[in-house]
């Protein structure tokens, strides 16, 4: 993964700690609207991942409506892998 974006994992902590993306940034899916303001000085487009990509089509969107540029990356596995 080239380092033009930001990877962002919004799984649980835990889940986070177990195995991640190398660079990525944990922001747990229920924490974002909190942490919109860390979120928006990070380098876009955001590439989203979690576990399935279930959670992470949720944050993109989330975040889309905000006019944050961001896609959906789907499971960590995929992007740590490619």
């Amino acid at each position: 993964m080239n380092q033009q974006n930001t990877i962002l994992d919004v799984r649980s902590t835990e889940e986070f700690s177990a195995g991640h993306v190398a660079g990525s940034i944990n922001i747990p899916l229920h924490e974002i609207p909190q942490r919109l303001s860390e979120i928006k000085t990070m380098k876009q487009p955001l590439i989203l991942c979690c576990a399935s990509g279930n959670r992470s089509s949720q944050a993109t969107a989330y975040l889309k409506k905000l006019g944050i540029e961001c896609k959906n990356g789907g499971s960590w596995l995929d992007l740590n892998f490619n």
